[in-house]
């Protein structure tokens, strides 16, 4: 059981199993707009070379998808696989403190004291000696409880946020290297794992901005746990602090003039203008309390809180909040400077304490973020309470109990009773994700009256073919906010499914007098005139959105059919192109291409757009048809009646596919 290679097969397996039922779970949320339209994704050349803040993370989306296309398993599992290595490194992280110079003065003092035994009546053995079983046993259950914790489930089983799992992995593996490489006694060996830290640290900064705080946790570990020369020291954690500078300047660049830099930078750093910093300051107070209260108490998670912001200090939420999280933070102050034997393990507590505020402050200070309040943010944080946690753990049980071996025992049962509920609680959270409708349906029971709740949850009625549920869920949505554009959008897209054209323009309308500039609502507007007859109107609407948003591809489509409905058959072609060089694969775009080469007689470039759209969707019943009769127009009889026959067995009632069948059947028999 002390084995450390035991030690890993279990938070294996334990981090499998937990998360063993979401391999199927599909794209959720944001996941749409960061992978699934995320046409840049389907070509790796895109990702090289390196560009944007979070060009790391995108990196390995465009391998998921190079390698299994938009098949969710493929995604699931690189993202398990990176949450057990971050357990992995968690559990190095310990190991390797402990062998830091601070520990090894500690547990040698610790132990002479405890052999005074005339002049102390009882001291427990440290915690973290190895008499007592701590070093063998504390990263065990800390690294069991980060795998196995229900919080966590956010960043894992929701694909989007490997950026923050994948950040964290990144994180961890610069700073234990760090480590390491300080603890090695042989030059070789400490630089390469230096590099290492090092390159882990800039890949850390181009995966999300959370990595911005690694180079105060790097130094904070350096000045609690190591010793030696302060001008060596300092010459060897300046690389690392250097790499701080990596996401402000994936921000605004290196080309621009100091002035507007800043002035680019202050505006990266607020992604929304609606929360006043000092009040999204006042909010977080509030904020990091539930945090805890999560971590320590993880019940009703919900991935969509109706959180309310703060504009006083003096309300007593708020003031009460900071009170608490002051006391917490001057705890911290007071353990690392405890040098009473009793407290000798209260700089790796104190440790904890500066990680879990170090670690959140950049999305829980004066940054304000639209959403006040997501789990996935205390991923990382969350290593700090849960080791403050089981090193409490253990250092109370082996007050309370004189055996060693006795208040070992009970530690540990202790921790793996909280294991295996932990673990049952994350299988059952990951139920939730199975599907669109029992997510949102889980956000909406828990929190009633937030609009966006109500909204979503009608996007996945929407999207299951239930338009009247969804027609509801987007009335209840405008119920709470009637200024909520998205769903006057959405009333407008489930009324045009429903037929009901006139009601779907007056909802695209409305959304437009409240933001005029909202491109697919003037996208879908146009398909709505287009409906009505009113080509005319349909492409000055196309046009308007892609004065707005160049990049929506359904509206190059959508102009190419109008253009041909009005006969302009090259023009419609030309926007047809320009959708297919934003997104090689869109399926209905290679069809209305080839369409329209049959019009003008090129059967065979019209042949070569069927093949392509059949390749990306082998069960399009029409395009099977499509391609029959383009086989059937060049002669090739046997082909044309393969492609009608598939077509018949997608749509058995495909009459026209069955009448050309027939045609080509009787004219072969007439033969």
């Amino acid at each position: 059981m002390d084995k450390r290679i035991f030690h890993i097969l279990l938070i294996i397996i334990v981090g499998f199993l937990v998360y063993s039922n979401t391999f199927n779970v599909p794209f959720h949320f944001d996941d749409a707009p960061n992978i699934v339209e995320n046409y840049k994704l389907r070509d790796l050349s895109n990702s090289w070379p390196p560009s944007g803040s979070r060009w790391f993370g995108f990196l390995t989306f465009a391998l998921n998808y190079y390698f299994g296309g938009l098949n969710v398993t493929g995604y699931h599992i690189v993202n398990l696989i990176i949450h057990i290595f971050n357990a992995i490194l968690v559990y190095w992280l310990v190991v390797l403190t402990f062998k830091t110079p601070y520990f090894k003065v500690a547990v040698i003092s610790a132990s002479e004291q405890t052999q005074k035994t005339d002049t102390v009546p009882y001291s427990p053995i440290h915690p973290f000696s190895s008499a007592s079983g701590g070093q063998a046993y504390l990263p065990l259950f800390i690294a069991l409880l980060f795998a196995s914790h229900p919080i966590q489930t956010q960043a894992v089983t929701y694909i989007v946020q490997r950026f923050t799992s994948l950040a964290t992995m990144l994180y961890l593996l610069s700073l234990a290297g760090y480590i390491r490489s300080r603890l090695s006694t042989l030059h070789a060996t400490r630089y390469t794992i230096y590099a290492v830290s090092l390159f882990s640290a800039i890949l850390a900064m181009k995966t999300k901005e959370i990595a911005f705080t690694l180079p105060v946790i790097v130094a904070l570990y350096e000045f609690m746990f190591f010793e030696g020369n302060l001008r060596k020291r300092i010459l060897y954690l300046i690389p690392i602090i250097l790499t701080m500078l990596i996401i402000p300047l994936s921000f605004i660049g290196i080309d621009k003039p100091i002035g507007d830099a800043i002035g680019e930078l202050r505006e990266a750093a607020q992604e929304t203008e609606e929360i006043p910093r000092w009040s999204y300051l006042l909010t977080q107070f509030r904020v990091i309390v539930t945090y805890i209260r999560l971590l320590v108490l993880p019940i009703n998670q919900n991935l969509d809180y109706n959180y309310p912001i703060y504009h006083s200090f003096f309300n007593p939420e708020v003031f009460l909040s900071l009170l608490f999280l002051l006391l917490i933070f001057a705890l911290g102050i007071y353990l690392l400077y405890a040098k009473r034997y009793t407290l000798y393990a209260s700089r790796f507590l104190s440790f904890g304490i500066f990680w879990f505020f170090i670690t959140l402050s950049v999305e829980s200070s004066i940054i304000p973020i639209r959403d006040v309040i997501f789990e996935h943010r205390l991923y990382l944080p969350s290593i700090g309470i849960i080791i403050i946690f089981v090193s409490l753990t253990f250092y109370i049980f082996q007050a309370m109990i004189q055996n060693p071996k006795r208040s070992l025992a009970a530690c540990c049962l202790l921790l793996a009773a909280a294991v295996v509920v932990f673990s049952i609680v994350t299988y059952e959270r990951n139920i939730v994700w199975k599907d669109e409708v029992s997510l949102w349906a889980d956000t909406v029971k828990k929190n009633p009256y937030k609009a966006r709740g109500h909204n979503v949850l009608g996007n996945a009625y929407y999207n299951k073919g239930l338009q009247d549920m969804a027609v509801e869920e987007y009335q209840i949505a405008l119920r709470i906010n009637p200024n909520y554009i998205e769903a006057y959008y959405n009333l407008g897209n489930a009324y045009k499914d429903k037929g009901l054209t006139d009601m779907a323009i007056e909802y695209y309308q409305i959304a437009l007098r409240i933001n005029p500039n909202y491109a697919e609502a003037h996208s879908n507007l146009g398909v709505a005139y287009k409906d009505n007859g009113l080509q005319d109107m349909a492409i000055e609407h196309y046009q308007i959105a892609l004065r707005i948003n160049p990049e929506i591809i359904e509206a190059y489509n959508n102009l190419g059919v109008a253009y041909k409905a009005k006969g302009l058959t090259d023009m419609a072609i030309e926007y047809y192109q320009i959708a297919l060089r934003i997104n090689p694969d869109n399926v209905d775009a290679h069809i209305n291409m080839a369409n329209a080469y049959d019009d003008k007689g090129m059967t065979d470039k019209a042949i070569e757009h069927y093949q392509i759209a059949l390749k990306l969707n082998p069960d399009y019943a029409d395009a099977h048809y499509n391609l029959g009769v383009a086989y059937e127009r060049k002669g090739l009889l046997d082909e044309a009646i393969k492609q009608y026959q598939i077509a018949l067995n997608l749509n058995p009632g495909h009459k026209i596919a069955q009448n050309s069948l027939n045609r080509i059947l009787q004219i072969q028999r007439s033969k």
